[in-house]
């Protein structure tokens, strides 16, 4: 069952601009495995990162830092499922967050859906 669904949108000129100005954007909003990525590849993952937030209803306790985007069998992008991010899953009675990515010239886009499996949950 399809609990939240998000989108979000990047700019990458923007986006790089925001990076330059404020070299310590990397640090907060990334993790160490993917702050060395291409802008257009970091703007995908932080369009991935607020499009969970609005496929969640919201942030909770987590930090952007708990949203890592890691590549899966086949180079497929999903979120690395840390501690805090398992816990926050579980308060809000989601088993899986499913991650779409694309990034082109000017833009980069995150699709996310947030599912719980057939009778888990609420009133389950």
């Amino acid at each position: 069952m399809i609990v939240g669904i998000g989108v979000d949108t990047v700019e990458l000129a923007r986006f790089a601009r925001a990076l330059q100005r404020a070299p310590r954007l990397r640090e907060r909003l990334f993790t160490p495995a993917e702050r060395e990525r291409s802008v257009a590849s970091l703007g995908a993952r932080f369009a991935a990162r607020e499009a969970a937030v609005k496929a969640l209803g919201g942030i909770g306790s987590l930090s952007f830092l708990d949203f890592e985007v890691e590549s899966g069998p086949a180079g497929r992008p999903e979120f690395a499922v840390t501690p805090a991010l398992r816990a926050h899953l579980d308060a809000v009675g989601v088993d899986h967050l499913h991650l779409s990515l694309t990034h082109e010239r000017t833009t980069a886009t995150a699709f996310v859906i947030a599912e719980r499996a057939a009778g888990a949950g609420v009133g389950a």
